[in-house]
């Protein structure tokens, strides 16, 4: 047998349906890829299995059913028994039975993060066929601690359910997302180039790197510096070259010249290199004497004075998985129950990954990723669910998900603390320049802000007062107001293309007095419009636009629709979809929006389609243009008797707008019933 650290130990997910997936995995392997592989699906506890003979038509590895203890060796499959979950420890396999009252929902992510902690580098992911979200989290406890992560798209084997794999690709956190009959070969590649550049790491260790080497390292300095605007020739060089050394093994680059050949001249390998570069192990109560210090220091300041009545409202814009937002939220209720009668509290948390929102909506977590919460916390806070835990109710209840960009949406307002830990660090000055002026207008006057360890507001001096800087807890200025810069362009939001979303702070030249002069003769005499993506999403507002749209009650929402006043949502679905479908400007005019005290407003409506020059994304401008004044409801009701035509093009024009709003209305129902109806199937 092959000493037991020398191989990488490779984790599969996959339903029970997924065979043709595993089919095509072991297709593409090598006889002997060096490596073990332990399969983990999702069985029926009330059936027997026989995946295992099923699996030994596929490869000519042994393939053994899992038992306790198990030891595992080199060029052998391991499959999970029915009616249990599986561990890792100490490369070795331990079988825990169900719960006769609950079946595991998720024991792909309860293998994967036990595999992380156990083999570390040496450890891989592979997120196959299967619904629901089981292996997202499981996938970032691997990468976390430098492992490879890969997930199936479509190809002749499937998947035939993709929400596993979709999940865990939206993470950004999988090196390969590819079809499965290729990942065998991979993961046999990654076995056999494992080391390749241990001896320079081991180098860097010890001092003594290479000339060609070090000119390597800081070219990748440089690079970085330049393209996503962050200098990380402050880190350790031992973390900094592991990272590199994990991107050259997944591109399967031999030498660090040729890698940074590589760099210089593919963008999307420098935005790759830049996340895996700031994934750190993330967990509850992460950097736990800052969140001891927020909750004795900021905590008892939010509650003070407030009763029954008032409500101590939190942004957590970034929030991922969710561990930040429900810490935060264990240390609410721990103060809660310190009252007779508690304020209440809301937590709006916030992201753009709507996979990762699903994660921590489930409130879910296998019990390696707990870490971090302490025995009294976890017995006051969570539901054991098998070998997962679950939220309590009490904590779930306080904290409300949804999709939000900090970078282009409005932002939340009479805020009392926002916590946006280790997100800046991901963009360049110029987004920070926009985001933390947007955290002090939206925090209340002496708000506190909450970061993460490396990151600041030093720029922002004149906005924030630190109160902890250690902890990097910082109070509002209630004195200073900063003007809010929305963004002049859209693009897509892709790490190392963020700095073109907000224009800097202009110098006072001639130039920028001309700016200065036409952004005021724009605002002041262009009719109110906004901007939004083909799904109705606005994207950008002008001013003056509260006549014809508001938020509606409930979660935040940038849906163009859903914000539209009364008398015209109708006419705003129906021109919106012929713009779309037609690809052409579309106007309507005679189009009357009521206000809250009864007054009406005859519009004319125009969206025009257009173009992202950046990355040719089709968008759509929407205009409100006034026709007449304002009146009361019996002045446009003469007015329309008046000037009613009655004529039969008239009529034939009204019954066409009618059709258009009916066909727009029937076509909205069906599609929420067949959202309905695959909700309905999955559960």
């Amino acid at each position: 047998m092959t000493s037991a650290a020398d191989f990488p130990i490779v984790g599969l997910g996959a339903s029970a349906g997924g065979v043709e997936a595993l089919e095509g995995f072991f297709r593409g392997m090598p006889e002997k890829p060096g490596l073990a592989c332990v399969i983990i699906t999702h069985l029926s506890p009330d059936r027997d299995s026989m995946l295992p003979e099923i699996v030994s038509r596929f490869t000519p590895m042994p393939v053994h059913v899992i038992t306790d203890n198990t030891i595992i060796e080199i060029d052998t499959v391991y499959l999970l028994p029915t009616d249990a979950v599986v561990t890792v420890e100490d490369r070795r396999l331990h079988v825990h039975a169900h719960d006769s009252h609950r079946r595991e929902r998720r024991p792909i992510d309860l293998f994967f993060s036990t595999l992380a902690a156990d083999v570390g580098e040496l450890s891989a992911g592979v997120v196959l066929s299967g619904g629901d979200s089981d292996g997202t989290l499981g996938i970032k406890a691997i990468k976390e601690r430098g492992g490879l992560t890969l997930a199936q798209v479509a190809d002749g084997f499937g998947p035939h359910h993709s929400n596993m794999p979709e999940s865990a690709i939206s993470s950004g956190l999988v090196d390969f997302a590819v079809p499965a009959e290729q990942m065998g070969a991979k993961l046999a590649r990654f076995a056999t180039g494992r080391f390749m550049l241990d001896k320079l790491v081991g180098a860097a260790d010890a001092q003594i790197e290479s000339a060609a080497f070090d000119e390597a390292r800081n070219a990748i300095y440089t690079i970085l510096r330049h393209q996503v605007g962050h200098d990380f020739s402050g880190y350790k060089v031992k973390t900094f070259l592991r990272r590199v050394q994990r991107r050259m093994q997944v591109l399967e680059i031999e030498t660090p010249e040729a890698y940074v050949a590589r760099l210089s001249k593919n963008a999307e390998e420098v935005t790759a290199l830049f996340r895996d570069l700031l994934i750190n192990v993330t967990s509850f109560f992460r950097d736990a004497e800052a969140f001891e210090a927020l909750s004795d220091v900021v905590l008892p300041k939010l509650f003070d004075a407030r009763g029954v009545g008032d409500t101590i409202r939190v942004w957590v814009p970034g929030c991922a998985t969710g561990e930040e937002v429900y810490s935060i939220a264990m240390l609410m209720r721990e103060h809660m129950d310190r009252f007779d009668h508690a304020p209440r509290v809301q937590i709006f948390a916030t992201d753009i990954d709507d996979a990762a929102l699903g994660v921590a909506r489930s409130a879910r977590y296998p019990l390696p990723l707990l870490d971090g919460v302490s025995e009294e916390r976890r017995q006051r806070f969570f539901v054991p669910d098998g070998s997962s835990y679950v939220l309590a109710k009490e904590v779930r209840d306080l904290c409300i998900f949804s999709p939000h960009s900090v970078i282009r949406d409005p932002p939340f307002s009479r805020i009392d603390l926002v916590s946006c830990r280790n997100l800046l660090i991901y963009f360049g000055t110029e987004i920070q320049n926009q985001v933390i002026p947007t955290f002090h207008y939206a925090l209340r006057p002496d708000g506190y802000l909450f970061l993460g360890t490396s990151e600041g507001v030093s720029q922002f001096d004149e906005l924030f007062v630190p109160i902890e800087k250690k902890h990097r807890i910082f109070r509002r200025r209630a004195d200073v107001s900063p003007q809010l810069r929305v963004p002049l362009s859209v693009s897509s939001l892709k790490i190392g293309h963020i700095a073109g979303l907000a224009p800097g702070r202009p110098a006072l030249s001639g130039a920028s007095l001309r700016l200065v002069v036409d952004n005021h003769m724009l605002e002041r005499f262009t009719p109110p419009h906004v901007l939004a993506s083909r799904d109705g999403d606005v994207l950008y507002y002008s001013a003056r636009t509260g006549k014809y749209l508001e938020n509606a009650a409930g979660a935040p929402s940038r849906q163009l629709f859903t914000m539209a006043r009364k008398g015209l949502g109708l006419d705003l679905r129906s021109v919106f979809r012929e713009a779309v479908e037609s690809a052409r400007p579309v106007t309507r005019e005679g189009v009357v929006i009521e206000s809250e005290d009864g007054r009406v407003q005859e519009v004319t409506l125009t969206v025009e389609p257009l173009t992202d020059q950046t990355n040719g994304e089709r968008m759509y401008l929407v205009v409100f243009n006034d026709q007449g004044p304002v009146l009361s409801r019996e002045e446009a009701l003469v007015r329309a008797q008046a000037t009613h035509e009655g004529t039969a093009v008239q009529v034939e024009k009204e019954l066409r707008d009618t059709r258009e709003r009916l066909q727009s209305m029937i076509e909205e129902y069906e599609t929420a019933l067949e959202e309905l109806k695959s909700s309905n199937e999955e559960l």
